[in-house]
């Protein structure tokens, strides 16, 4: 499928800057080695103050750790209008290059495909906010508010050496903040030539759990009629035989709807009454084994990622446990869902640790950024649908929302129909025209809201 088409149908302030100079910084900036573990974020840093230092721009940059970089840069702004943030995460996952059909810490262009790690998550949407920032400077808008460019470590890993870190050591940062754009969203050009633009307004909380078994141990050879082995894995089955009720967020209700018109015929019914659906216990089997994504969005869920018992194969251990990644709807109660959990469990010899668990994540999508978001896009494809989006996974997002600060994930980057971005997987990738219309179109959201 061509994106030659898309050219035409977007008509942006910035054309004249050359889109040579985006591209030319991504690439240099994908080739920096920022993987996490370790991280090394610092690397990243030092590539953004070389460019604010040629443009004469001021900055700030700190370490929570050693390696663990952190920068931010404020134009400020003529009026008081609440402060805009235009944030991105400098860490990206590891990648094995055995895997990859190019060496994934270096920038390869084919076939109109970026690859490199990186290039999706989220070094390709950190230049668009770049780009926006410089723009913003290199002509001098006169701003309503105070316009914010940071770029933070750790976000594959919690963000708690990065985002986490500077809310809780740095806060002054966030005076005066109202509004931030990060990762999540996405676009997608479907078959008909319509535009889905899904903007990320809200994400599941995980909650992060470990559960831990005891009983007697002994030898593998005279087994007891129980184990810390074997309670573990009979609440595990109980947990999984015994889903969660399916609940429908209005987040998720508006999304299906939206999505409803371009998804297959088969679908369309459902999705656009999706609060009638899941009374019919056979649409949730199917919606979880064809569009396991969709049915995460619609329930609490757990998945089991991590065993661990006995050392020896001779041996029955007196400890086992498991790991659980649960994941729950935003509205909904972290009390009430552990105890569903512990009466599943149903086993006193069982103990829950919590891992981690973040604060509700979602941000209404009736604001002012939101509408202007909406209206400079449809005012610049001749054919979009905009869509509401919640993820199942999360983002450092969920920091500023705890803040009240309203944030949103918008990625402009368009993908035809059926070709992904490999997030996270091998020969992660991003349509070099793509990047370049979303630098475009980054920049005239960004210009159009805190213009004054």
């Amino acid at each position: 499928m061509s994106f030659v088409f898309i050219a035409f149908a977007l008509v942006t302030a910035s054309t004249a800057y050359s889109q040579n100079v985006p591209l030319e910084r991504l690439i240099e900036y994908l080739e920096i080695d920022t993987i996490n573990p370790p991280g090394n974020e610092s690397r990243g840093v030092t590539f953004f103050q070389r460019i604010f230092e040629e443009a004469g721009i001021d900055y700030e940059a700190v370490e929570s750790a050693p390696g663990r970089g952190n920068i931010w840069a404020r134009l400020e702004g003529e009026g008081d209008e609440p402060a805009l943030v235009l944030l991105h995460h400098i860490d990206v996952v590891p990648a094995s290059r055995e895997y990859w059909d190019t060496d994934p810490l270096q920038a390869v262009i084919s076939d109109g495909m970026l690859y490199a790690r990186g290039t999706s998550d989220t070094k390709s949407l950190g230049i668009m906010h770049l780009e926006a920032f410089l723009y913003l400077h290199r002509n001098n808008i006169a701003l309503n508010r105070d316009v914010i460019f940071m770029a933070t470590a750790d976000e594959e890993a919690g963000g708690f050496f990065g985002a986490g870190w500077l809310i809780e050591n740095r806060p002054e940062i966030f005076e005066g903040v109202g509004y931030l754009l990060n990762e999540g969203g996405g676009a997608t050009l479907m078959e008909n030539d319509q535009i889905q633009l899904a903007i990320e307004v809200a994400q599941k909380r995980p909650y992060w759990l470990r559960l831990i078994a005891t009983d007697v141990p002994g030898h593998g050879s005279v087994p007891r009629t129980t184990s810390a082995t074997t309670r573990l894995i009979a609440a595990l089955n109980r947990i999984q035989q015994t889903p969660f009720e399916p609940h429908i967020t209005a987040t998720v209700r508006a999304m299906f709807a939206r999505l409803a018109p371009n998804m297959p015929p088969q679908w369309q019914p459902a999705m656009s009454n999706i609060d009638e659906a899941i009374l019919d216990p056979e649409f949730l089997r199917v919606l979880q084994e064809e569009r396991p994504g969709f049915h995460s969005l619609i329930r609490n869920t757990c998945s089991i990622t991590i065993l661990s018992a006995s050392e020896k194969i001779n041996v029955v251990s007196p400890e086992a446990s498991a790991e659980l990644d649960c994941r729950i709807l935003p509205d909904q109660d972290a009390g009430e869902f552990i105890s569903g959990i512990r009466d599943r469990i149903a086993d006193d010899q069982i103990e829950i640790e919590e891992i981690m668990l973040f604060g509700p994540a979602e941000s209404s999508a009736d604001t002012d950024l939101y509408r202007m978001m909406s209206r400079v896009i449809e005012e610049r494809y001749a054919s979009v649908n905009i869509v509401p989006s919640a993820m199942t996974g999360f983002t450092d997002s969920h920091f500023f929302r705890d803040l009240g600060i309203i944030s949103y994930g918008f990625n402009p980057t368009i993908f035809p129909d059926g070709i992904g971005s490999n997030i996270h997987g091998n020969n992660e990738r991003i349509p070099v025209e793509a990047f370049n219309q979303g630098v475009e179109l980054m920049i005239d959201v960004v210009r159009e809201f805190v213009e004054e």
